[in-house]
């Protein structure tokens, strides 16, 4: 699945650290999402939108989901 994880870190000056702590993860985990890697799970895509003051939707690309339209 696609993020903007990287993009909205970088334009708001926030570490891959500053961003894990402030979610509760590890760093590798923003690692995992970045590279997209691994799939943030429901409530943890909702901290990191919640951290962005974003909706989900503006954080994650889910239109590459099976099943979704």
């Amino acid at each position: 699945m696609k993020t903007k994880i990287k993009e909205l870190r970088k334009a708001n000056k926030i570490s891959q650290d500053e961003l894990a702590l402030a979610v509760g993860v590890t760093r590798q985990t923003i690692i995992s999402l970045e590279k997209e890697k691994y799939v943030a799970s429901l409530v943890l895509a909702y901290k990191i939108a919640k951290y962005f003051d974003l909706s989900i939707e503006d954080v994650f690309d889910f239109s590459d989901v099976e099943g979704i339209q």
